[in-house]
């Protein structure tokens, strides 16, 4: 659970930032509108992904929600105050470049979840490379409920999920729990609330003990050849170890495995 108050008021930061160890985590800091993606936390939350992106130091990047919700999708009144074709199009074209830019930075990316997920906010779980939530944790694409089809959503959740499941998720709009989502592979692991933290971190320490480069390859190249065909899929994945196996740290970390030492990785 997320045990420290959130930052609350008009100066408040809508993404707060905590660094340790190599893992960053993002809380996302809209709690009395459960995190609801409005334009402006969609900004800062790109800018800061942007920066991660670039930082050498940050192996790991955890998302999170400030409050009871995780994440309840988009902004709905901010986006029926300005109902206008233009507007629209930006906040669509701004959230898919939000959600590209969670697969393709070159940390991995975990979602830990311990209220509701739901629309645009289920899609980020989607989105990211791994989820692990509470098991009192929700999640739904409900657009058709409200005349709203979920179809950017639809984009990562058929990703990320079988079709029949996806499809049952964007037909009925209900919410499922957390057993649910762990069973048709919405999310990695669903625990008590009580350990999500440390879950969490351990998963993120793990990864931030590696060597950033081998991420950083292996983030790319997973998402590049999951939509190829299997034949392109080998020779891209074959021209990618091959170049992995010129890195410094795939020559040290196999050499630190023949010596029965640990790796000191340099990132190149």
């Amino acid at each position: 659970m997320n045990d420290t108050p959130p930052l609350i008021g008009d100066d408040a930061p809508l993404v707060l930032r905590e660094d340790r160890d190599g893992v960053a985590t993002l809380t996302l800091n809209r709690p009395q509108a459960r995190n609801a993606l409005s334009v402006g936390l969609m900004g800062a939350l790109q800018a800061e992904l942007d920066t991660i992106h670039q930082d050498s130091t940050v192996r790991a990047v955890v998302l999170a929600g400030a409050g009871p919700a995780f994440c309840a999708g988009h902004d709905l009144k901010e986006m029926r105050a300005n109902p206008d074709r233009a507007a629209y199009e930006s906040l669509f074209v701004q959230c898919s470049k939000l959600m590209l830019t969670v697969s393709r930075i070159r940390q991995p990316v975990i979602a830990k979840v311990h209220g509701i997920a739901t629309a645009a906010g289920c899609q980020l779980v989607a989105t990211c490379d791994l989820a692990y939530c509470a098991d009192t944790a929700r999640f739904a694409t409900p657009g058709v409920n409200i005349g709203l089809f979920c179809s950017t959503p639809m984009v990562a959740l058929s990703r990320a999920v079988g079709r029949k499941a996806a499809m049952e998720m964007l037909l009925l709009g209900d919410l499922i729990g957390a057993e649910e989502a762990v069973r048709i592979g919405l999310v990695n692991r669903a625990v008590p609330a009580d350990r999500l933290d440390a879950v969490v971190t351990e998963a993120a320490g793990k990864i931030a003990a590696k060597s950033p480069l081998t991420l950083a390859i292996g983030k790319e190249a997973f998402y590049r050849q999951i939509e190829l065909d299997v034949e392109e899929a080998y020779a891209y994945a074959a021209r990618v170890m091959t170049e992995n196996m010129l890195a410094r740290d795939a020559e040290e970390g196999i050499d630190a495995f023949l010596q029965k030492r640990p790796p000191v990785w340099c990132g190149q």
